[in-house]
């Protein structure tokens, strides 16, 4: 099982689209800035899930997580946000 997630920084307005195979551990990492030059570590504030899926396979993960990035799938996106 793999996820396509989005998580939301309130504080900057930001959002961000990943995708893993282990969603507690991702936000673990996003939340204490795991990441060095990562684009969530970048800001301050904390980073919310406001939306995941699961799928089968990394590959359909992938494919996934390209359409959430486009205008349209941040246009989905943004319906989630609080």
């Amino acid at each position: 099982m793999f996820y396509v997630y989005a998580i939301y920084n309130l504080k900057h307005a930001k959002i961000y689209i990943g995708q893993t195979e282990n969603i507690s551990a991702r936000m673990k990492a996003h939340r204490n800035k795991t990441f060095n030059n990562s684009y969530t570590a970048r800001f301050d504030g904390e980073w919310e899930l406001i939306y995941k899926e699961t799928v089968a396979t990394r590959h359909e993960a992938l494919i996934r997580e390209k359409q959430l990035k486009t205008f349209r799938g941040r246009q989905f996106i943004k319906r989630f946000i609080p």
